[in-house]
């Protein structure tokens, strides 16, 4: 947040449009356009970015201000989750004290009325003398985490979802006004709603509301309102008075508002602290633009609130209702409903609870020949948290065989993935188990299905085994099983040429064998022959655990078969490497 009030020169020229009172009505619908919750926004998630901002800051002389590398740097890693999500992205550069700044734009194509805008921004540079993880990493990380949450789901809403982080906010608002500035004025009027983030996680925080144009904004100010009200919160008004990106929206006739943990009051007051917490007479951000403005100067709880919050607001504005937004991007196959004891498939349907603390296991039963041989295990589990579970495959004999363990660091709900076991020295014949062991307390869940198919004409190898050398035109099967190297912050690609008519597949198989020793810096997706991005998996930069050995299950079916496809695999932090060892796709 700018330390001292600005105001624009002039009113922006050429806008030229009054908006009346229907035209405002028609641009935001009411509370009950939603029919389905929003996301709950990981505070886990959004920490991990601040992390990475915290990172990005101690290699860059400690600071992630305009014109450095460490501001430039910032907007990479941004940018880098972003397009894995399959965004698309622009890199708007300006000048400024005669160095080079950048904005983020990014929207998510195909995904609602792009002639109707609702816009999320905060600003994504610090001060010089520190990392600013509350001003303003905190408002960058929460929209980053709202924005692929929304890429994960499959709703369109009535209006377009549009993100946007801006440069040298510090040094009077300048990103956020070049963009503004920059738009035609048919552009200006596809943004319905601009909301604001602008340190959203301070110590000893609040929750504030702003709009600043009480016509224009009210129906902004609305959302926000409802939203804190649902969680039993009375926030506060503020006025920033044009203080931040806001201001440059409100300039152009944009309908705009925002939440803030702070006010431009230099305390918070007794009654604030009775109805929020924190403590009467200190400031809300003792850290404000100084060198200690660090992750220990967040509170978790303030940020959890307000990113919960500005996702209920943007998809209220937003009109997405119609569906809820997948809890896993990595997997999107269905066991099928009933057994085939005669075919490659068996599925169990029935709910098995999994309670805290205590391990939960399935049983199929399958009548069948010989060796079990290439084994795909498709599991459809939902819990509250997937941080608690080890996952385990139980063969006839008692063998076991680990799928999963999610390292209790993973946030995430649910468990929807398809996983290849080598189980070839097993018989096929006999109840094989799906074992679910929930080793904490406080969240719990059910074994909802889970399948079995043995090998066949359409199964995949394991990523576990080293795939062929050669690729033959006219199987199901192609691999690359040249090394790509993985650096630090960098992504790279292995192609794989597909000589094969007609579309591919609604459950291409694509079997991911990387090495890599921090496997949470990587965000893993397929690139069809046209340059669309499906994206596998976002380790969300807190798994711990080296490598990726799994099979993911895409939906291509949109797609032509033949062509190019590639594994693109981003590394979004330094410190840790590793190599493309192999991939597969199955059609």
């Amino acid at each position: 947040m700018r330390s001292t009030p600005t105001r624009r020169a002039a009113i922006l020229a050429g806008i030229g449009t009054v908006m009346t009172a229907a035209v405002l009505a028609a641009a935001h619908p009411t509370m009950a356009t939603t029919t389905a919750a929003p996301p709950d926004i990981s505070v886990t998630n959004v920490k991990a970015h601040l992390q990475k901002f915290s990172d990005i800051a101690a290699a860059n002389s400690g600071t992630r201000a305009h014109g450095t590398p460490g501001y430039e740097a910032s907007v990479d890693y941004v940018k880098g989750k972003l397009d894995a999500a399959g965004f698309t992205t622009s890199k708007q550069s300006f000048t400024h004290n005669g160095k080079t700044g950048y904005n983020l734009i990014a929207d998510f194509p195909g995904r609602g009325d792009a002639n109707q805008v609702v816009m999320l921004g905060a600003h994504l540079d610090s001060v010089t003398a520190g990392a600013g993880v509350n001003d303003n990493g905190s408002g960058s990380a929460m929209i980053l985490e709202i924005a692929l949450r929304y890429a994960a789901g499959t709703d369109a809403g009535t209006k377009s979802l549009r993100f946007g982080w801006w440069g040298a906010e510090e040094l009077g608002l300048v990103g956020s006004e070049y963009y503004v500035d920059n738009l035609s004025a048919t552009e200006r009027t596809k943004i319905k709603s601009y909301l604001n983030f602008d340190m959203t996680g301070s110590i000893n925080g609040g929750y504030f509301v702003y709009s600043e144009d009480p016509t224009r904004g009210a129906a902004i100010k609305t959302a926000i309102e409802s939203a804190f009200t649902g969680r039993n919160i009375d926030p506060d008004d503020a006025n920033l008075n044009s203080r931040s990106d806001h201001a440059a929206f409100i300039g152009a006739s944009i309908p705009s508002g925002g939440i803030a943990s702070l006010s431009l009051d230099p305390t918070k007051s007794a009654a604030q602290a009775a109805k929020w917490g924190g403590t009467a007479g200190a400031a809300y951000d003792p850290c404000y633009h100084k060198a200690c403005d660090t992750l220990s100067n967040i509170n978790d709880t303030v940020l959890d609130t307000i990113g919960d919050v500005a996702a209920v607001a943007a998809w209220n504005l937003a009109g997405i209702g119609a569906g809820t937004p997948t809890p896993s991007p990595t997997a999107t196959a269905t066991p099928t409903a009933s057994p085939t004891p005669g075919g490659n498939t068996y599925t169990n349907a029935n709910d098995v609870a999994i309670t805290d603390n205590a391990t939960a296991e399935s049983p199929i039963a399958v009548s069948r020949t010989g060796t079990a041989g290439t084994v795909q295990v498709a599991v459809d589990i939902k819990h509250t948290y997937r941080g608690d579970l080890v996952l385990s495959l139980v063969a006839p004999d008692g063998s076991v065989y680990p799928l999963e363990d999610f390292a209790n660091n993973d946030s995430t709900a649910n468990v929807l993935r398809t996983y290849t076991v080598d189980a070839s020295s097993e018989a096929a014949g006999g109840t094989w188990k799906l074992r679910v062991v929930d080793g904490a307390s406080n969240d719990v869940g059910k074994i909802d299905s889970w399948g079995l198919t043995f090998a066949g004409a359409t199964t995949s190898p394991s990523p576990t085994t080293s795939p062929s050398a050669t690729t033959s035109p006219s199987s199901n099967v192609f691999t690359n099983a040249a090394d790509v190297t993985i650096g630090d912050n960098t992504t790279v690609e292995s192609p794989i040429a597909v000589t094969r008519a007609g579309n591919a597949p609604s459950a291409l198989k694509v079997a991911v064998d990387v090495k890599h020793t921090y496997r949470g810096d990587l965000v893993i997706s397929l690139v069809a022959p046209d340059g669309s991005v499906y994206l596998l998996e976002d380790f969300a930069n807190n798994d711990s655990a080296a490598n990726v050995a799994r099979t993911y299950t895409v939906n291509a079916s949109s797609e032509v078969a033949n062509g190019t496809w590639k594994l693109r695999v981003a590394d979004v932090a330094g410190g840790d490497v590793g190599k493309i060892d192999s991939w597969t796709l199955t059609f």
